[in-house]
């Protein structure tokens, strides 16, 4: 038997001769995939018809790769299950072409809900597959850690001791208790919810109302001052608010709003959960904003952990060790820093900081819950779910009471007009802070992004060009392949058909890239160009800390790294390097140093490790040698510079190889900024290229290919 991503099954049992066209898994899919075509050219997707269609997309794929694998049917049978599949794989693009934002639903690995999981087994089970019991799935907030993982560092010991009785909030399990159900107690609401940041901005900004500072001077220690936005959002505070999104574009000053934030509420001790890049400058920011209190920062086992600060600081990596006593400290508020980190709630990360925050919601009526991203939206607008959930909005299910109450107050459901707006007002009035730079930090300079073209003539630069042919050809051999199986010839089909075969045939290289550990793939062929422009783009920075002094080097790989370092050692500029490598402890030194040492003239620094939450703005050049796959990636990266402090204009150059499919990249970067500005800042702009860049360059590359466009 062959496992699945959720239970065991086997196929059925053969029957002689070849099978009929209505037996098996593919007629229950087509079945299944005329429901939601029919749905989506009525104009409105149910969040149920937007399950089957991640359903059917899933098992298109996985029978897709069983007829490829199953060596006990002929060639004719499987060319035929293959073109089979391929006609439920069209429609499902048609589909997706009427209502785009089911296009991140064709991307997904595994089903996401239990909803998709009981749906993937009923339509497997009506195909006739013998499945295997599933073992319970846990819950997103469960505890998933084990007892042999766990530490329990002498300072917890101590303070437990000191304090054994830790007094419980008997009015939290009151205050968490269930509205009762009135008129959207039948309604599925979340997919509604998440809808209404795509269509119901109405032109406003997702910023819920904060009120005027009434004693701004005294919200901040001596000698700091807060900027007026950062002070309003502190007097929301301190007039009882206490659950946030604080989503300000990266540069405001948000780590310094959520700590006089917990001083205003009195929310210590305080847990901090951040990036491992950034946890020391977190104690140094506590000591700056509340010199009157104490952080901790967990590092490894947490042997040097003091329990009795007032701020703990702990990174997502060494959570899993220490859940058992985090959960039981005592934590009167939380902050998630770089939040946008929880987006998959599948993943270890997300369901650790689930758990200690439903726990600080157990043990208090209304604790301090801050969610810190200046990019909550990678992909689409389901990213916002964790986040909600982290903050109590919603569950995994359904909003949680007080937001439910807000949609109740309404008097709307998801069938009426004015829903859309009115959902997202009240999702945003629970407490979601969006900030741009333009329109609160005057004084901030300009920023701009410059492409540098190169051009790739050497060998390798060669060879990158050829590979890309050679891509290209291999994509569109498999699309006149579909076309034969359907019966038409390129010459005769539809512009609409075109583009629904172009998708497929990108879905499916794409898919077996992710898949495949050789060969060449859009991902192998994005590496090596990082490879060959490394020493350009090196290059052009030695001359920019010349002429303009510190300059940043952003990579994402550590080769490309290393080829910036050499190039600088060999133009005698001193540098510094931020990687995922080294210690936080180290990190700082390296950071300090470009700060305070005028002999260091550059940072080489990686995407991933260095792209958020530092403060590098000694200098005003970016250089950018390799893309990001997203535009909020990029974003964060820049705006390591571009932030309040800064006083001369920032410049990030990109160097793009010219005539590859690094433009492409460059191109598509810049039309995913897209999403954030209409979800968060109400700008009126078309969403319908949102779907993941490495689908879309490989759209481009085919579509050139049958176009005969030459890059």
């Amino acid at each position: 038997m062959a496992r699945s991503s959720q239970a065991q099954m086997s196929r059925p049992r053969a029957k002689t001769g070849k099978p009929a066209d209505n037996e098996g898994l593919i007629p229950v899919l087509a079945r299944a995939v005329r429901e939601v075509e029919n749905a989506a050219q009525r104009g409105v997707v149910s969040p149920a018809n937007r399950t089957k269609f991640q359903v059917i997309a899933l098992l298109v794929r996985e029978e897709r790769q069983r007829a490829k694998a199953d060596t006990t049917v002929s060639d004719g049978d499987r060319a035929e299950t293959l073109k089979r599949l391929d006609g439920v794989a069209t429609i499902l693009a048609k589909t997706a072409a009427r209502d785009t934002s089911l296009i991140a639903l064709l991307e997904t690995d595994k089903p996401g809900s239990d909803a998709a999981r009981a749906l993937r087994r009923r339509m497997l089970e009506d195909a006739g597959f013998e499945l295997e019991e599933e073992a319970p799935v846990a819950a997103p907030v469960a505890a998933t850690t084990t007892t042999e993982r766990q530490v329990m560092p002498d300072s917890v010991r101590s303070r437990m001791l000191a304090n054994p009785f830790l007094a419980p909030d008997f009015d939290a399990a009151a205050f968490q208790a269930p509205a009762p159900a009135r008129r959207l107690a039948n309604w599925e609401l979340l997919g509604p919810l998440f809808k209404s940041f795509e269509y119901g901005s109405g032109g406003a900004s997702a910023s819920m109302p904060l009120p005027d500072p009434q004693e701004r001077d005294m919200l901040a220690p001596s000698g700091t001052e807060l900027m007026h936005h950062q002070a309003r959002f502190v007097e929301s505070v301190r007039r009882g608010h206490r659950s946030f999104l604080l989503a300000d574009e990266p540069g405001l000053g948000k780590t310094a709003q959520s700590l006089i934030a917990a001083s205003v509420a009195n929310a210590y001790p305080l847990l901090a959960v951040v990036p491992n890049v950034v946890k020391m400058n977190w104690a140094r920011e506590v000591e700056l904003w509340t010199p009157g209190r104490r952080a901790t920062v967990v590092h490894g086992d947490g042997q040097d952990l003091d329990a009795f600060a007032d701020v703990v600081v702990v990174n997502y990596e060494v959570l899993d060790r220490h859940m058992s006593w985090l959960r039981t400290l005592g934590f009167k508020g939380m902050v998630v820093d770089e939040a946008h980190f929880i987006k998959n709630l599948t993943s270890q990360r997300s369901r650790n900081v689930l758990s200690l925050a439903s726990s600080l919601r157990e043990r208090n009526r209304d604790p301090l819950m801050i969610a810190l991203t200046g990019t909550p939206l990678i992909n689409s607008v389901e990213d916002f779910k964790a986040i909600w959930q982290f903050l109590g909005w919603i569950d995994d299910k359904a909003p949680r009471p007080a937001l439910l109450s807000r949609l109740e107050e309404t008097g709307l459901t998801p069938a009426d007009f004015g829903f859309f707006p009115e959902a997202r007002r009240a999702v945003v009035d629970m407490g979601m802070v969006r900030r741009r730079k333009i329109d609160v930090a005057a004084d901030l300079p300009a920023k701009r992004v410059v492409d540098l073209p190169v051009e790739l003539d050497d060998d390798l630069g060669r060879s990158i060009r050829q590979a890309e042919r050679e891509l290209a050809s291999r994509l569109a051999g498999r699309y006149r392949a579909i076309l034969q199986n359907r019966g038409t010839t390129p010459s005769k089909v539809s512009a609409e058909e075109r583009a629904e075969v172009i998708r497929l045939v990108a879905q499916a290289e794409l898919d077996e890239s992710k898949a495949s550990k050789t060969g060449e793939n859009v991902f192998t062929m994005v590496r090596r160009i990082g490879q060959a422009k490394a020493a350009l783009a090196a290059d052009y920075a030695t001359q920019l800390a010349r002429s303009v002094g510190k300059v940043v080097f952003f990579a994402k790989h550590i080769d490309v790294m290393d080829q910036a370092e050499a190039v600088f050692a060999r133009r005698d500029i001193k540098t510094v390097s931020i990687r995922g490598d080294q210690t936080a402890i180290q990190r700082q030194k390296q950071i300090d140093a470009f700060d305070q040492d005028p002999e260091v003239g550059a940072a080489i620094c990686s995407l991933t490790a260095a792209g958020v939450g530092l403060n590098l703005q000694a200098a005003s050049d970016v250089v950018l040698a390799e893309l990001s796959w997203t535009a909020a990636e990029q974003q964060q990266a820049i705006d390591r510079v571009h932030r309040i402090g800064q006083d001369v204009p920032v410049t990030a150059w990109r160097i793009i190889a010219a005539h590859t499919i690094d433009a492409k990249i460059a191109e598509l970067i810049d039309s995913k900024a897209g999403l954030a500005a209409r979800a968060l800042d109400g700008e009126d702009v078309d969403l319908s290229a949102e779907s993941s860049v490495q689908l879309q360059a490989l759209m481009s590359l085919l579509d050139d290919a049958l176009s005969g466009t030459k890059r």
